[in-house]
């Protein structure tokens, strides 16, 4: 087999030597060279075509972010961001992965980052998936959003097609997707909710789909992504200002609204429970992770599965692992859930959806440039 060719960049060399030997402890990756600052970067990549870089997001010369810039437009590969745990470092980030960052690591804040060590098996992880995804991996910068509302159409499909034209989404027959069999399907009440968890290229994923969301959009959207704390707000932030629709950090005990999306905060589980009333509520809460995530997309579908008098939709985007299976199957073993699983043609890692797909939860398979347009002709 051949190995993983990784370049190593951070101007600390004490940290370009733990990162260095954490993937060598790996024996299917080479870190074939290390460089100090961003133009040293991009010298060893013309020479050394890497298979992956990790990139700091602070270094002298050139820094992460215009290292990235021209990675991506000079010699585009999967980029792996090691940043900070602030409110910077979250922000940079963030801009990272919208110029095409494959994913990122959040560096321990110890005096010495020793603690690295910590997220040794997830950089290991990601280098890998990374390297797998080489091929596909899209590296353009997203264009600049216009917020231009989706139409509502005019009338409701006469009919369900395998493949359609218009969104080249595919559509499974209802006998095939778990617990149909069960559903009314022409039953119009209820209160409807939207929930989606996303990974590995969810921050871009989330752009393109919640940007294309109407500000009339008749049902909350409670979202799961896997962050660590402090950048899931800078998140939220950074896509309210783009959206039509309003997207916020959830918090605890908080009543969901209509047009409204609603992101866990990273580092608490997000469930949705219903008062006595009948009104769903936010509950967050620090159990332990779930398959190491926290938050964790099970958690919030299995809370799902409980509520009572809802019509709900369940979307499951780009992502490594499995996350949101068991509990989008939950859901459907409860009652009726419309599953909106992304086309491996756009994902940048197709693990949470394969799962969810392998597994017959899928009601339709839509390619992510699509995936607004059919969300809001389903729930509207």
């Amino acid at each position: 087999m051949t190995k993983i060719k990784v370049l190593v960049a951070d101007d600390s060399a004490f940290m370009r030597k733990v990162i260095s030997d954490i993937l060598t402890s790996d024996p299917n990756i080479e870190v074939v060279a290390r460089a100090r600052n961003g133009m040293e970067c991009l010298e060893k990549v013309r020479e050394l075509q890497p298979d992956v870089v990790t990139l700091d997001v602070e270094m002298p010369i050139l820094d992460g972010l215009a290292t990235l810039e021209r990675l991506m437009v000079e010699h585009p590969l999967p980029v792996v961001m090691l940043s900070s745990l602030t409110k910077e470092g979250a922000d940079a980030t963030l801009k990272a992965l919208e110029l095409g960052a494959f994913d990122f690591i959040g560096k321990p804040s110890g005096p010495i980052s020793l603690d690295i060590h910590k997220v040794g098996k997830q950089l290991v992880e990601l280098v890998k998936e990374a390297a797998a995804a080489k091929g596909r991996f899209r590296h353009k910068q997203i264009a600049p959003i216009v917020k231009a509302p989706v139409k509502k159409p005019l009338t409701e499909p006469k009919k369900k097609l395998f493949q359609t034209e218009k969104t080249n989404e595919q559509v499974l027959p209802l006998k095939e997707s778990m617990g149909m069999q069960h559903a009314d399907l022409t039953d119009k009440s209820g209160t409807k909710v939207v929930f989606l968890g996303t990974s590995t290229g969810g921050p871009r994923a989330l752009q393109t789909l919640l940007t294309q969301i109407p500000a009339y959009f008749p049902a909350p959207i409670l979202i799961v992504q896997h962050m660590p704390p402090g950048f899931t707000k800078s998140l939220a932030q950074r896509l309210d200002s783009m959206c039509q629709i309003t997207v916020k950090e959830a918090t605890d005990g908080e009543e969901v609204k209509a047009g409204t999306a609603y992101i866990a905060p990273g580092g608490y589980h997000m469930e949705a429970i219903q008062s006595t009333g009948g009104k769903i509520i936010i509950k967050l809460h620090q159990e332990a992770p779930r398959g190491g995530h926290r938050p964790s997309v099970d958690v919030l579908f299995e809370s799902a599965s409980k509520l009572t008098h809802t019509r709900q939709w369940a979307v499951i985007l780009t992502g490594m692992g499995a996350d949101g299976t068991t509990g989008l199957r939950q859901m459907k073993e409860a009652h009726h859930v419309v599953g909106l699983i992304e086309d491996q043609s756009s994902c940048v890692v197709f693990g949470m959806p394969r799962a969810a797909i392998q597994a017959g939860l899928a009601d339709h398979i839509v390619p992510l440039d699509h995936m607004a347009e059919t969300l809001v002709r389903l729930v509207t």
